[in-house]
């Protein structure tokens, strides 16, 4: 089975859209199944003006839920029925069939004949909608039905998977502290550490740990109280080390000092506040600060100077052109060919 990180799902269904094929989008939950889908929508958006998201939960419905309520024609003396509202009737979008394999067979009939017919009873989808499906394992622990080999054949499926560098970028992008995405970089498979053979109800994943950087940064909350709370999110071991990491953030080196002076600033040697310290560097890097910036990176391992060089290369493409960065490459070709 082959997995694909989310860059890779995001660019597989665009293209699959445009083959008017249905990809069925599989994953632990937490992992971003639904977000990606979003990603998609408003991207599409932008080259098809109106291009709009319908996400139907299938767990939550009954059979006449998708194919509508029967209501008599009393002028043709004949019985047809309406459809409901959640299901477009023009314009373009996604139709985003979330938990479809946590909905009952009966139901997962009604949803093979929206993607195998692209209708159901009376009801025509419209030419400009594109249909998605998501769903659990059956190991995630999840409550799931087995999916009729009628339904898979006509799906596309897709394997998703956790990406530590591709949550990165994402959690910079959408306001996560620096302190979590330092903590992730320090503890990569605490990023989704998801354990079929637990009872604990809690556990880390990128939705988890979107949860505990709000709880920390938003909340108030302190000391018993804000351990309980991150026990009770991503689960007690992830939670007791994320609470040990937290306060090595008073150590790390003033960013405008390391500006000033580079060549002087201590790098830390606990390496925990490293990687913090890394990550502080790489958000506060411009393409007018990077040569100095540079000094100073060039004095830490050579493992975290590549890391760091990754990071801003994401962010910053423009700077693999700059000759501070050409320098570097240079002294260290074997880390940039690897």
């Amino acid at each position: 089975m082959i997995h694909v990180k989310p860059s890779q799902l995001f660019r597989a269904i665009n293209g699959l859209f445009d083959c008017k094929l249905a990809p069925m989008i599989w994953g632990p939950p937490g992992i971003g199944k639904s977000d990606i889908a979003q990603q998609v929508a408003e991207h599409r958006a932008k080259r098809i003006k109106g291009y709009d998201l319908r996400d139907v939960r299938l767990s939550l419905m009954d059979p006449t839920d998708i194919k509508g309520f029967p209501a008599p024609d009393l002028a043709h003396k004949q019985m047809f029925w309406l459809p409901p509202n959640f299901l477009p009737t023009k314009g373009s979008g996604m139709l985003f069939l979330d938990e479809i394999n946590s909905a009952p067979p009966a139901v997962q009939a009604s949803a093979y004949q929206l993607v195998l017919n692209r209708q159901v009873g009376d009801y025509k989808l419209p030419e400009g909608w594109d249909v998605c499906a998501a769903g659990n394992g059956d190991a995630d622990r999840a409550v799931t039905y087995r999916m009729g080999s009628a339904l898979a054949s006509r799906l596309i499926h897709l394997f998703l998977e956790v990406d530590n560098d591709e949550w990165t970028q994402w959690a910079d992008a959408n306001g996560i502290s620096l302190s979590t995405i330092a903590f992730m970089k320090f503890r990569k498979p605490l990023l989704h550490a998801f354990n079929t053979n637990t009872k604990s109800h809690a556990f880390p994943c990128p939705r988890t740990w979107a949860f505990a950087d709000k709880i920390v940064q938003k909340s108030g909350l302190i000391g018993d109280d804000l351990r309980a709370v991150l026990h009770g999110t991503v689960g007690e071991g992830a939670a007791g080390e994320y609470l040990a990491f937290l306060p090595l953030m008073q150590h790390l080196p003033d960013m405008d000092d390391i500006i000033k002076t580079p060549l002087k600033v201590p790098v830390p040697s606990d390496i925990s506040v490293l990687y913090a310290t890394v990550t502080m560097v790489s958000r506060s890097t411009t393409e007018k600060n990077f040569p100095t910036v540079m000094k100073y990176i060039e004095r830490c391992p050579r493992e975290f100077q590549m890391a760091y060089i990754k990071e801003i290369l994401t962010r910053l493409a423009t700077l693999e052109n700059h000759p501070t960065y050409k320098d570097w490459a240079l002294k260290n070709i074997d880390l940039v060919s690897a």
